[in-house]
């Protein structure tokens, strides 16, 4: 990286490590049809994803660097396509939203929502909660972690709020689904969206109970992005094709 006469970034990056999201037990298990769609999650010298076909990996990549190439020490399995966004705690925990799309048995003995402890690559699982009332439903949208809950939009448009340490459903909210706009999280107040066109503001102050609505704002269509807050103004986009913006009037 450098900069040009303007004073402006110049970067010319280079191919240093590329690895595939899949190994042979997994194409095994659910064929070739197999892709990522999260975004890679790094903890120490860890990096973290999942792919399509539900296979969460862990690469160390503290000498990359160096020229040193990566290696795997952690795999894990969750049995279904994972689209969401691996979630961690300050523990280094990981969270996995699962979705209910190829119906594998791996999907029944397991679950949707996962708890993973990376510590333990032989038997990670800590915990799982189920929520698979049909083929094409689960999580779609990533979680979020707020204090000691885990918050979980689902496909039908549930909203979880699951124990992190005991994996108990501390209350379930219902909103117009699809929910797949993950919650953004500041200052116990979520922002999210639903499928009816709104994007709202509920207070999580009192985590034993389902959130108070605080307020709302309607768009033109369903909204699926996740909110961007900076300096006090949401930022959401929406299917009608406008992006908002948010903020108190005072």
């Amino acid at each position: 990286r450098g900069y040009d006469a303007d004073g402006l970034v110049t970067v010319d990056p280079v191919l240093v490590w590329d690895v595939a999201g899949w190994d042979d037990e997994l194409l095994d298990a659910v064929g070739g049809n197999v892709s990522i769609e999260t975004s890679p999650l790094v903890i120490g010298d860890v990096l973290y994803f999942a792919n399509s076909g539900g296979l969460v990996q862990g690469w160390d990549i503290g000498g990359l660097r160096d020229g040193v190439e990566p290696t795997r020490v952690f795999r894990f399995w969750a049995g279904d396509d994972v689209d969401a966004t691996l979630v961690a705690d300050d523990e280094g925990m990981l969270y996995v939203g699962v979705e209910y799309e190829r119906g594998t048995d791996r999907s029944h003995e397991l679950g949707q929502v996962l708890k993973l402890d990376p510590s333990r690559p032989d038997d990670p699982l800590v915990w799982a909660v189920e929520d698979r009332p049909h083929l094409d439903s689960g999580v779609w949208a990533t979680p979020a972690v707020n204090g000691d809950l885990l918050i979980v939009p689902t496909d039908e448009g549930k909203v979880h709020a699951i124990d992190r340490a005991s994996g108990e459903v501390a209350w379930t909210m219902k909103l117009p689904g699809p929910t797949w706009s993950s919650p953004t999280i500041v200052d116990d107040m979520l922002v999210m969206g639903d499928c009816s066109g709104r994007v709202l503001g509920l207070d999580l102050s009192d985590p034993s109970v389902e959130p108070v609505k605080v307020w709302e704002v309607a768009t033109g269509a369903c909204v699926e992005s996740s909110a961007a807050i900076w300096r006090g103004t949401v930022y959401m986009g929406s299917r009608d094709g406008y992006l908002y913006a948010l903020r108190d009037p005072d």
